[in-house]
């Protein structure tokens, strides 16, 4: 019976009940240690449904994947079932076949797959303990799955300390545990300890805090101290260590030293603790009166401890020197081969001063865990393996890779401080370049992108004679941090670029000259061409490609970028590079947007936010929040625009000098110049026109809303400087859809007398959609003022017909306001098969367009990181709403049409 928990339990009982149902759910349970976070998941899995349980253990945080071998064991026989590249990766974790190293969220997709698999059948409940103890890899691992639950039936609960910093775990709802109320915690104490005295009893209700664990425990230590003894100020947390220590030391000297083998043995195994017990002349017998004090269990085989903190307490109440015999003994009792990464940490564990044995078994331990997709654990064997070498130059190459792979692996702030470290034991300039990158990154990453870019071009200065292809490398990474400082580091990087002696058959070489091309305003320079020549000569696609992408769209090559990026994300998603999807499915959305395909752009956009929430990466959060505040905007979504905004410019992304601030901005603008707030958006938009925002992609294309602005405010010197510069774009970038914009805003400026030849201009140039419908009605809205109305209603009705169809709500009111000053009412309403395309979410219309393309459920699946249940409901879900939409106009309909 739980106490007080009736809240509680109903929470987890409509989880199950869900499930149940086909629906899955995820719940992360906080409370500080004994408030009761285990027995609520013992309720969770005695109610009927099949379970599969893992904990986090605290002397195996660096182990990788250690706790999710034992929450997907009982499905593995279902591994063969998954796809070929989730199957790999998974198999790979595991170390059960060869794996290259790959993308950690490749393996959070194949747990995804394995559990919706599991729950084929019916429902299933995964449980896991102790989450702030598990290993990063399987943290994240778990949480990547658990945040793309949908329709499989699964439920996911963790239970974790109090503190966010313990378990992140962003976007899964949260259930904190508070003190059982009075009445609650005397019944169990009732329960339990009928026969205290009332005095005991109520210093024991005072001092426990309605801590279930401290309800049960304290007793035996309140009873032990002297009548006249205070209220003991030690933390609760504390107390229960002190309290369990203090049962253990009533215990024989072997049984004590036989439970420190078992606290410190990183395995529940019951032979690998007495091998080692043997060594120090513990053996079975010496566990019985630990087994009869109820403070260990064993089925013959295992070995587990009645609560996390009495392993705690008995190993941080030991001697040292008992600590490191014991550590050696286990070091010594793990000879299997598999073994082998436990028994480097316990050598490890057991060292008191370098080693250079124990230090080259760790720096092994590490290679696997790379190999494996378990950075973090490589991160900390590498650290620990630099700490016990005996040489300086060891010393310095194990902390580089330690530096590198943190950098690798998303922890800036680590990884600059290995850096530092590592920088320290070596003069050797080759070493000293690849630190210099390794914290050019970290700083990029803290949102330094001033002393990022000097660092990665001093370490591309100190290899480009020896190895001009990294520098190029290097110097592709300083555009990028240019890119948030202003032109004139731009301009810097760019001139380093040229000078690069790069024969035409390195791989970088068809990159660099493209880069080159595009920032000096080359116009020869074709994307798809330069793309195929780096990849014929061997880049390594899709890294080195990625930053083509966003060049393409800074000069008007928006077609060929949406391509070169859907292609790269193709590739990502094959290889399983899934940390690069966050940029490539920006610049997707982004051209998306601009080539008229806003719904396109909005799903891509989402996708990325996903994927980036669940690396952590910041910069991208920022970035695809803003731009998903854009698309807001454009289709007069203000709460949803506004929120996005909040979102990207959030004080832990750097505030108002995020990386999105740029698109937020030019978000506000839009959408206050949709609505008639001219004022408004012209100061919005004049932000835009400085540096660093002046030369982004956002600056660029804010252009022609700002000159709309200036104009319509009757402020067209205002205008100046953005025409002179919309027109600079235009001759270096030679497009067509470029030029009709700049001959919408010369009509714009110009006397009315000679607006309309720039007009026509505009029109027959074409355009984009979402621009061509902007021209249609401000050339209907200057012909409607000129009294030509039969021909302004031809123009405006065409304007509505397309903002109608992009969802672009502001501009299709206003053209309405227009139509209607000619007499013209206009119901608004959409075609049959744009009203069923409109009750789709996003997400639906998406994967009800993959499967009239062909595409199965489990590629589906696998494309958009959901599983094939997923999938399945989704399209039950939306089929019924679509019954005047035949499949092949579904096919071809773009995403954007309702």
């Amino acid at each position: 019976m739980l106490h007080g928990r009736e809240a509680e339990q109903q929470r987890i009982d409509q989880l199950l009940a869900a499930a149940r149902d086909g629906h899955s759910g995820a719940l992360v349970v906080r409370g500080e240690p004994g408030i009761g976070k285990t027995a609520l998941l013992d309720y969770a899995a005695a109610q009927g449904i099949p379970t599969v349980r893992s904990a986090g253990i605290e002397s195996e945080a660096e182990l990788p994947f250690a706790a999710l071998h034992l929450l997907v064991r009982p499905g593995m026989a279902l591994v063969d079932t998954l796809p070929e590249r989730q199957r790999a990766a998974l198999r790979g974790a595991f170390g059960l076949g060869a794996q290259d190293p790959g993308d950690r969220m490749l393996i959070g997709l194949a747990v995804l797959s394995l559990l919706a698999e599991e729950s084929a059948d019916g429902p299933l409940l995964c449980v896991i303990d102790d989450a702030h103890w598990l290993d990063r890899a399987t943290a994240e691992t778990l949480l990547f799955a658990a945040r793309r639950l949908d329709a499989e039936g699964v439920v996911m609960i963790f239970a974790t300390r109090t503190g966010a910093d313990d378990f992140p775990a962003p976007g899964l709802p949260e259930l904190t545990l508070t003190g059982l109320p009075q009445a609650a915690a005397a019944a169990l104490v009732d329960s339990r300890d009928p026969d205290l005295s009332p005095a005991l009893r109520y210093r024991l209700l005072s001092e426990a805090g309605g801590n279930p664990l401290a309800l049960r425990e304290l007793p035996a230590v309140l009873a032990a101290e002297s009548p006249g003894a205070g209220p003991n100020p030690l933390p609760l947390t504390q107390r229960l260590q002190v309290a369990f220590h203090g049962q253990a030391s009533r215990l024989p000297a072997r049984t004590r030293l036989l439970l420190l083998v078992a606290a410190a043995a990183s395995t529940a195994d019951l032979a690998t603790v007495l091998r080692a017990g043997a060594a120090l002349d513990a053996n079975l017998p010496d566990l019985q009166p630990a087994e009869d004090a109820g403070l260990v269990h064993s089925d013959g085989r295992t070995l587990s401890f009645r609560h996390p903190l009495l392993r705690s307490a008995i190993y941080q109440g030991a001697p040292l020197t008992q600590r490191l015999a014991v550590h050696h003994a286990l070091a010594t009792a793990l000879t299997a081969p598999e073994d082998a990464d436990l028994r480097a940490w316990h050598l490890a564990a057991a060292a008191t001063g370098p080693d250079e044995n124990t230090a080259a078994a760790l720096e092994h331990t590490a290679d696997r865990a790379r190999q494996r997709s378990g950075y973090h654990a490589a991160v900390a064997a590498y650290e620990r393996a630099a700490g016990l070498s005996t040489t300086t130059v060891d010393r310095a190459r194990r902390l580089v890779l330690a530096a590198e792979t943190a950098g690798e692996t998303g922890l800036p702030e680590l990884a600059g401080r290995l850096a530092d470290r590592a920088a320290a034991q070596t003069t050797d300039q080759q070493v000293l370049a690849r630190l210099d990158q390794v914290r050019g990154i970290a700083e990029f990453g803290a949102g330094k992108p001033l002393s990022a870019h000097r660092l990665l071009l001093g370490a591309a200065a100190a290899v480009r004679e020896s190895d001009p292809l990294r520098a190029a490398r290097i110097l592709i990474q300083a555009l990028h941090t240019a890119w948030y400082l202003g032109s004139a580091e731009l301009a810097e990087a760019g001139d380093f670029l040229t000078t690069l002696a790069l024969p035409d058959t390195e791989p970088m070489a068809p990159i660099t000259r493209y880069v080159i091309a595009a920032m000096t305003g080359t116009r020869t320079v074709d994307l798809r061409t330069a793309a195929a020549a780096a990849r014929a000569a061997g880049a390594d696609s899709p890294r080195d490609l990625v930053q083509m992408c966003g060049m393409g769209l800074v000069v008007g090559q928006d077609d060929q970028a949406a391509e070169l990026a859907g292609e790269l994300i193709a590739e990502g998603r094959e290889q399983g590079r899934i940390a690069l999807l966050p940029t490539l499915l920006f610049f997707r959305a982004e051209a998306e947007a601009f080539l008229g395909r806003p719904g396109e752009g909005r799903v891509a956009a989402t996708e990325g936010l996903q994927i980036a929430t669940d690396l952590g990466h910041g910069q991208w959060i920022s970035q695809l929040s803003a731009y998903l505040a854009y698309l807001a905007a454009l289709e007069g979504r203000a709460q949803d625009c506004r929120d996005l905004v909040d979102r990207a410019l959030a004080e832990e992304l750097g505030g108002s000098a995020a990386p999105g601030a740029p698109w937020t901005q030019l978000a506000l603008g839009l959408l206050e110049l949709g609505v008639g707030k001219i004022e408004g958006a012209l100061t919005r938009l004049d932000v835009l026109t400085v540096e660093p925002a002046r030369h982004h992609v956002a600056g660029l294309r804010a252009l022609p809303e700002l000159i709309e602005a200036a104009v319509r405010l009757g402020a067209p010197d205002r205008a100046g400087d953005a025409l002179d510069r919309l027109a600079a774009w235009s001759a270096s970038a030679g497009q067509d859809w470029i030029a009709a914009l700049l001959s919408r805003c010369r009509a714009l400026t110009a006397a009315d007398a000679d607006a309309e030849p720039h007009y026509l201009a505009a029109l027959r140039l074409g355009g984009r959609p979402f621009e061509q419908a902007r021209t249609q009605l401000l050339y209907g809205e200057w012909l409607r003022r000129t009294r030509r109305k039969a021909d302004a209603r031809t123009y405006l009705q065409s304007a509505l017909e397309t903002f109608e169809r992009l969802n672009a709500e502001p501009w299709a009111q206003r053209s309405r306001t227009e139509l209607g000053a000619l007499g013209l009412r206009t119901s608004g309403a959409a075609t049959p098969a744009q009203g069923a395309l409109a009750r789709l979410t996003p997400q639906e219309l998406h994967i009800v367009r993959l499967a009239a393309q062909g595409m199965s459920n489990r590629d589906i699946a696998a494309q958009l990181f959901l599983s094939p249940r997923t999938v399945g409901h989704h399209l039950y879900k939306a089929y019924p709403k679509l019954g005047v939409v035949s499949r092949g106009e579904l096919a071809e309909l773009p995403l954007d049409a309702s």
